[in-house]
């Protein structure tokens, strides 16, 4: 019979009560005996035309409505599974075409030059006509940046594509492709002139040479200009940036003294009341980070230092009021065992995996942390991916 579907799995397939699963299906939707999805009221018509095949976005199907609960019920169950409850907040949806930057391949076939997405559940490059999550101004990279690459491509090999909007204009590094001479070099200074190109790098193995940059590129973080490294990592919108932040900034008060912990560029640092204690094992960034404070007149420690080898002790994380850690993908497991052996009254976590959060949180929660709340920041729209901040005290 026919049956109601009631939520999002986390892959993105609509889920019924008894467990028959759906692709592109969105709460609200029937599905049919048959296999058939009758749409519901949270159903809509997704508005891209790369879409189910490009591997950039798979929920275009939801609203914003469940989209928003999708976010919320990814959090909700990855707390369950380690036995933990929390107000989890409303999320900031960054809207479409915000996303300012992209990690995009390309390839020669066919006589022509393809650069897009891989599709879905394969390696095929989907070819870029349109597209509802990049800045405009990335997108508009794309038509002249196949005649550059035309020449460089060989057949059966692919180049590796980094596109970021930085102060200046748009940071572009190629990665796998060989551009030497004369022709090349005119053809970059051209192709960056003409299309507001502040950086072009070319990796071709040996790692980024920069081959046009007519000023210093920097991304203003916290309203102090930083130093922007080739490929460095940024929040993927300004918006969910934005609401990062603002979370953060609450979640620490009126802290005197802060360690912001995986400090990148110092997206937080860099906005954080008091005296900051910044710690970061990528060398190219902690100094961009350093030099930036300097400028800014901002009272930032930057420490280089790797804390998954050698993580700040319980000891030193007692010197301050408030922790904030940032995490990659798999969680902060060292950093959050002398975490939870510390003294520290307010740890906010922001993170880009509701599990390893979880597991994290789990941690600190056994050793007498509260989750005081979540606020879930959906920036990667219309895809299964989920960041967010949270706040915990004694």
């Amino acid at each position: 019979m026919s049956e109601p579907i009631v939520r999002v799995a986390a892959r993105g397939e609509g889920v019924t009560a008894d467990g028959r699963h759906a692709a592109f299906a969105a709460p609200g939707d029937t599905l049919t005996d048959t296999g058939e999805i009758v749409p519901g009221p949270h159903h809509q018509t997704p508005p891209c035309r790369h879409f189910p095949a490009c591997g950039g976005c798979q929920l275009q199907h939801l609203d914003d409505t469940a989209y928003a609960r999708f976010i919320v019920d990814r959090i909700a169950g990855a707390l369950a599974a380690q036995g933990l409850e929390a107000p989890i907040r409303a999320p900031s949806l960054s809207p479409p075409r915000s996303r300012r930057r992209a990690a995009l391949q390309a390839e020669a076939r066919e006589g022509r030059v393809r650069i897009g997405f891989s599709e879905n559940a394969s390696h095929a490059i989907v070819d870029l006509q349109e597209c509802h999550i990049l800045l405009p101004e990335v997108f508009a990279i794309l038509a002249p940046l196949r005649k550059l690459l035309a020449p460089w491509l060989k057949k059966g090999r692919r180049a590796r594509l980094h596109l970021t909007e930085a102060d200046q204009g748009i940071d572009l590094l190629i990665e796998g492709v060989e551009a030497e001479g004369l022709a090349a070099a005119e053809a970059i200074t051209a192709f960056a002139q003409a299309n507001g190109v502040a950086r072009l790098s070319i990796d071709s193995g040996l790692g980024p040479e920069t081959r046009w940059e007519p000023e210093p590129l920097t991304i203003t973080l916290g309203g102090a200009p930083v130093p922007m490294p080739a490929a460095a990592f940024l929040q993927a919108t300004r918006e969910g940036e934005a609401a990062l932040v603002a979370a953060v900034r609450e979640g620490v008060g009126e802290a005197r003294t802060i360690a912001d912990l995986f400090a990148g560029l110092g997206t937080f640092a860099l906005s954080l009341p008091g005296k900051v204690y910044a710690g970061e094992a990528a060398r190219d960034a902690i100094l961009a980070l350093k030099a930036a404070a300097a400028r800014a007149g901002r009272t930032v420690f930057a420490d280089h230092r790797d804390l998954f080898r050698r993580p700040l002790t319980s000891a030193e994380c007692d010197r301050f009021d408030s922790v904030v850690l940032d995490p990659p993908r798999a969680g902060a497991r060292e950093q959050v065992a002398q975490l939870a052996a510390s003294r520290v009254p307010v740890i906010v976590y922001v993170s880009c995996n509701p599990s390893s959060f979880a597991r994290d949180a789990e941690i600190l929660c056994q050793a007498g942390y509260r989750i005081d709340w979540v606020q879930p920041v959906g920036q990667f729209r219309w895809s299964p991916h989920v960041e967010l901040a949270a706040r915990l005290s004694r």
